[in-house]
């Protein structure tokens, strides 16, 4: 189904700062039901009807990353493609797309938050579902 999104390490950014901020909840807006997410600096509670409908979108992004976390990888390995490109600078864009993906169930911590400072980098290792 991901095959109708043409997702390109090119516009791998925009495409993820979008579909996120779409997702936050608008001024406004009950927030009673939402979908909470811990993301590496911050908890976020996304909409829950348009985070579900990202998911398609979502997934895609997920199949251009590196099949390496499919297994679990370090974050600072994010921010490029399976193809070796970088797609993005900036971790808070990489955030945006792990809370997405955690919150629609499609991506999952490898570590609880108090093993990260273990891990190499001291970040947190991530795997694809």
């Amino acid at each position: 189904m991901a095959n109708n999104i043409n997702v390109t390490a090119s516009n791998m950014s925009e495409l993820t700062s979008n579909a996120f901020m779409d997702c936050l909840f608008k001024e406004g807006e009950e927030t009673t039901n939402h979908v909470k997410v811990e993301g590496f600096t911050n908890m976020f509670e996304l909409h829950p009807q348009r985070l579900e409908e990202k998911r398609e979108l979502v997934t895609a992004l997920l199949a251009e990353l590196p099949a390496e976390f499919k297994e679990g990888w370090s974050f600072l390995n994010l921010c490029n493609t399976k193809d070796g490109e970088q797609w993005t600078g900036m971790h808070r864009v990489c955030e945006q797309l792990v809370v997405m993906a955690i919150g629609l169930g499609l991506m999952e911590y490898c570590m609880s938050r108090e093993m990260w400072a273990i891990l190499p980098g001291g970040v947190p290792y991530l795997m694809i579902k």
